[in-house]
């Protein structure tokens, strides 16, 4: 069953939506439970050419449907759709060229030492598993750089265990940076089953939410902000360790 997605924004070019933790963007053609790609398909049918195809993990190819840009499965937030080639392209350029801004806020495991800072780590290929990413020297093969900015929005405590309210500001786009970044750091995000910490505070899924993005209309040249609310058990781990946004 496609689940109800929550639409933040939309107008004939473009729509955002809060995509929950758990949905997976595209099919990786391996199984057939429900994607992004479904509900935007049923719900806008003339997207099925938006945007051109992509390649699955599995060499296969499948129809973007407009989406701009992804999410880790376990990653909520905002979503990006374009509803024309002439939207899709402007709003993809933005993406590659990094003029697109992302905010997370994730809850993470201990806090780091300075209230803001900068990680420049590469990233690459964990030895230990392919499945994996990770920085020097537990990488393999190409390193990629990767720019994470950071910034401590508050500390709490559950069960005598330290825990912090984090934003980051990636300012590259590799695969899992936000997770791996965190963990390099000595901060991992809680209840990330891939980096191995464990559930917390109630989170059934990986405590990390794609809050906010930035960017200019494709066609109006219009500033654009989109913010998409917590979950529901994001903000009640917040509500646990008695911080507030």
């Amino acid at each position: 069953m496609i689940p109800e997605i929550d639409i933040i924004y939309e107008d004939e070019s473009l729509l955002a939506v809060n995509k929950p933790a758990g949905l997976v963007v595209h099919s990786d053609g391996r199984t057939d439970e429900p994607t992004l790609t479904d509900w935007v398909l049923a719900r806008y049918p003339g997207n099925a050419d938006i945007g051109g195809l992509h390649t699955l993990d599995s060499g296969r190819y499948a129809p973007r449907a407009g989406i701009v840009h992804r999410l880790d499965r376990e990653t909520s937030g905002v979503v990006l759709i374009a509803k024309s080639d002439a939207a899709f392209w402007p709003l993809q350029q933005q993406f590659i060229a990094r003029t697109a801004t992302k905010q997370y806020l994730a809850i993470c495991e201990g806090s780091p030492r300075e209230k803001q800072g900068t990680i420049e780590l590469p990233i690459g290929r964990s030895r230990a598993d392919y499945r994996e990413w990770t920085v020097p020297p537990h990488a393999r093969g190409t390193l990629r750089s990767a720019i994470t900015v950071y910034e401590l929005l508050g500390i709490g405590v559950s069960d005598g265990k330290t825990f912090s309210l984090i934003r980051f500001l990636p300012k590259t786009g590799r695969t899992h940076q936000l997770r791996v970044h965190a963990k390099a750091m000595g901060f991992p995000i809680i209840t990330d089953s891939r980096y191995g910490t464990a559930p917390a505070l109630g989170m059934e899924h990986l405590a990390l939410h794609a809050e906010r993005l930035m960017i200019t209309h494709p066609l109006g040249g219009t500033a654009l902000e989109f913010i998409a609310p917590l979950p529901h058990d994001f903000k009640h781990a917040l509500g646990l360790l008695d911080i507030e946004i």
